[in-house]
């Protein structure tokens, strides 16, 4: 596969959340606390959701669960495109022999198993992509799961809307493409900061690293204000030399931050661009925060791709994760 491939996988986001606003969701019970449990590309929609939620939805991302579960018991959502994820599967035993309600999302692997063996009501989602190519399945299909146990409020015109906003993002030769080259040419040889906040653009950040290091394999890290204004501002001095010419930071903006996280952007910028660049700022889209959320998410897919042309790379292919996971194969023998 080539740049091409991923260029397809990405215009699909919009027809996924589609899917997702029209697809039936099992009957849910009503609770005050979910847990999602997850990684990477699934993982990531768990971000997403309880920066949305109206109630309080945690994320956990590694084996087993939390020791707060036994004190204040959680619905635990499970999500997994792949099915086969070792730390997700975990919790998920974890949770089934604790007496926990558990909700999976999947593409089918060993979760759908465990599902249908356990009558754990599921939403199986279409399969045969890289996990982080089916954003719009795990998400929306989250989303209705928690709209529906009282979590959130969603409508399925909501994910509609978000839908052609993406849409026309990602539409051939439209100004999210433009958007997406003159950032990825400011980038050119500099390793990635996204700075976001908390709030929307905290997971947008996450998932602007993460579609970075996978799709380009590219470095990339995150930071969110204002802690960055607590320890991080002060980091750029001693290699300044360094960072100017192979860091560069890119802002993610939301019109609803609050004055004070607008003037700490803006300050901050102005203390540290001697020693490290801002090589550009995107503002979030649209009106609702799925929207303005699903923006940004949408123009780090394009970014993510725009490095990998720049530097000849594959998007699709990610064969360090899977040596890894043979290798842990091994190990466990």
């Amino acid at each position: 596969m080539a740049v091409e491939d991923m260029e397809k996988l990405v215009a699909g986001l919009g027809d996924q959340l589609r899917w997702s606003a029209e697809t039936k969701i099992p009957e849910i019970a009503p609770s005050s606390l979910h847990l999602v449990v997850g990684m990477g590309g699934s993982g990531i929609s768990g971000d997403i959701a309880a920066a949305l939620a109206t109630s309080l939805v945690a994320v956990h991302k590694g084996y087993g669960l939390p020791p707060w579960v036994r004190v204040n018991p959680p619905a635990v959502i499970a999500i997994s495109y792949s099915g086969n994820t070792e730390e997700t599967l975990s919790a998920v035993e974890e949770a089934g022999n604790s007496g926990l309600p558990v909700y999976t999302i999947t593409g089918g692997g060993r979760l759908a198993e465990m599902a249908a063996a356990h009558g754990w009501p599921l939403v199986l989602v279409p399969g045969g992509l890289q996990p982080r190519a089916a954003l719009g399945y795990m998400l929306g299909s989250l989303l209705r799961i928690l709209e529906a146990a009282g979590a959130m409020s969603l409508a399925p015109s909501d994910l509609s809307r978000a839908a052609d906003l993406v849409d026309a993002l990602a539409a051939s030769g439209g100004m999210g493409w433009a958007l997406a080259a003159d950032l990825a040419a400011g980038l050119k040889g500099r390793a990635v900061i996204v700075y976001g906040a908390s709030g929307l653009t905290a997971p947008a950040a996450l998932r602007w690293k993460t579609q970075i290091n996978e799709n380009a394999k590219w470095p990339a890290w995150v930071g969110l204000f204002p802690e960055v204004d607590h320890n991080e501002i002060v980091s750029w001095t001693s290699l300044s030399e360094l960072s100017q010419a192979h860091v560069g930071i890119v802002a993610l903006r939301d019109e609803s931050e609050p004055s004070a996280l607008a003037a700490r952007f803006d300050l901050t910028a102005r203390l540290t661009s001697q020693d490290v660049p801002w090589v550009g700022e995107v503002w979030s889209q649209g009106v609702s925060g799925l929207e303005r959320m699903m923006s940004l998410c949408a123009m780090g897919d394009l970014v993510s791709i725009e490095i990998a042309r720049a530097a000849g790379v594959d998007p699709v292919p990610v064969e360090t994760i899977e040596k890894l996971k043979g290798l842990l194969a091994e190990e466990s023998g």
